[in-house]
């Protein structure tokens, strides 16, 4: 009989009653539980090297304190915390408990173990064909890759090394032939967990829990021990994420809100639909507090459509910039010709309808209109030099700088000097034109070769001021040439 069980019933060493007060305490006391037995008890003492714990019978349950150290020898439990436990022995102290069968053991033991139904702890030490080679009470067993994990196994070599508990499911010839499961023992607990989580808790419940594994389509959160429940892609952030490793990693403890509850056809299993963003604070409704329209800010291009491109300019909010409002200076016919997805751009905010959760946004706004300065650039009569776009029957498009282009019509080609030399033009050549008509407010700059005749002379050529009252310098050096050009002619 230990010390601590003396000291946890309050006899003294030799008392005369002692052995009467034992019979009573322990008559009858654990004949309701059997090796092999499941017990959640409440913690009565921690001891030096001893835990005791009440099984709900006139016995209390001991446990050695080792079991229930972490990994830095401090203890995990204290007094009144509930611990469940296996029932692996009887005697005069009490009613033995173990987290798990472990140790040198024996073969009555294992034997012990598997009649049961007993996990016992073991080591993987490697894999082999078909699965691995565990160390299990100094003794050599195999456990099948199908059922070393309740879930299908792409990297066998994550699991050696590790220590994990397992049923026996097969022992014969003596011991030379032991197969374990690992699955059979996570899909009992699972099976466990499912009734708890049934019976506690409902949707619209929050749970806490730890993140398993991630998959392309959402992560797998770990709300108790063998029962998962998926936070979908679309659930992790207000954010649009192309994968959940964007948002969460695997270990991370988060806080989810439970959104969908459902049984499947294996017993234990049930499908936990889960959310992250519901508990998270929707970004539309400061919407108005965060961004006013006129705002210039920097997004991130999230998707692609054939009208435009759709700009997260902050976590959850995306604006549309529709492909008319993508460039002053490019002519932009699909928006993958001008952006891809993941770019980063500057916008300017157009528009702000927070009851249809729509925000407009323009590019060319953020950029600057290039026609706001054009009549302070070109003047009448002024000499440029431009780059030719393309040929059509009616005239060249010429442009004289990014988001600035004139059209310099064929009826001028035609009584130009040299009107070979324009019609031979093709897109990408330079060429020296003069600025004939400039309309700003049209959007309009009509281009001149400077050598047009008209009924056989020579037309002077002077300046004037544009259509939309911007003013126009004096012709200076061209104007010179064509007087001295019609001096001649007289």
């Amino acid at each position: 009989m230990s010390e601590e069980f003396k000291d946890r019933i309050g006899v003294e060493e030799g008392e005369a009653s002692f052995a009467d007060l034992f019979e009573q305490y322990s008559e009858g006391g654990g004949d309701n539980l059997n090796i092999g037995d499941k017990v959640s008890g409440t913690v009565i003492q921690v001891g030096e090297s001893t835990v005791f714990v009440d099984t709900g019978t006139k016995l209390d349950g001991i446990v050695e304190k080792a079991e229930l150290l972490d990994d830095d020898g401090n203890c995990t439990v204290t007094d009144g915390d509930t611990v469940e436990l296996y029932v692996v022995g009887k005697d005069s102290d009490g009613i033995k408990l173990s987290r798990a069968l472990s140790g040198i053991g024996g073969m009555a033991m294992l034997e012990e173990a598997k009649a049961n139904e007993l996990p016992v702890e073991a080591n993987v030490e490697s894999t082999c064909k078909g699965g691995f080679n565990i160390k299990i009470m100094q003794h050599r067993a195999f456990c099948p890759v199908s059922q070393i994990d309740s879930s299908f196994v792409e990297d066998p070599e994550q699991y050696v090394g590790k220590t994990f508990e397992f049923l026996v499911t097969k022992l014969e010839q003596n011991g030379r032939n032991i197969v374990v499961s690992r699955r059979s023992l996570l899909e009992r607990d699972a099976i466990e967990a499912a009734s708890t989580f049934v019976n506690n808790t409902q949707v619209g419940d929050e749970v806490e829990g730890t993140i398993t594994r991630l998959a392309p389509f959402g992560a797998f959160v770990e709300i108790l021990p063998g029962l998962d429940g998926l936070v979908h892609i679309s659930q992790i952030s207000f954010s649009r994420i192309g994968h959940p490793e964007e948002a969460v990693s695997v270990g991370q403890k988060v806080k989810t809100k439970i959104i969908g509850i459902e049984a499947t056809d294996k017993p234990g299993r049930l499908k936990i639909s889960l959310s992250m963003k519901e508990l998270a604070q929707d970004p539309w409704d400061t919407i108005t507090s965060t961004f006013s329209e006129g705002d210039k800010v920097t997004g991130k291009v999230i998707r692609l459509a054939d009208f435009g491109a759709f700009v997260e300019i902050a976590p959850g909010v995306d604006g549309l910039v529709h492909v008319s409002e993508m460039s002053y200076t490019k002519r932009v016919n699909k928006p993958a010709d001008f952006v891809s997805e993941g770019e980063q751009v500057s916008v300017k905010i157009k528009s702000i309808d927070p009851e249809a959760r729509r925000i407009g946004l323009s590019m060319k706004d953020a950029e600057g209109d290039p026609w706001m300065e054009v009549t302070e650039k070109y003047q009448t009569g002024q000499k440029v030099t431009g780059t030719v776009e393309k040929q059509e029957q009616f005239g060249i498009f010429i442009q004289l700088e990014p988001g600035i282009t004139g059209l310099l019509p064929k009826s001028i080609i035609a009584r130009s000097e040299k009107p070979a030399a324009f019609e031979k033009l093709h897109s990408g050549d330079t060429v020296e034109i003069f600025i004939n008509e400039i309309k700003a407010g049209e959007r309009k700059i009509s281009l001149t070769t400077g050598d047009v005749q008209e009924d056989g002379a020579w037309k002077e050529f002077a300046p004037k001021k544009s259509t939309d009252s911007s003013t126009a310098s004096g012709m200076g050096l061209l104007g010179a040439k064509l007087q001295e050009a019609l001096n001649k002619k007289k």
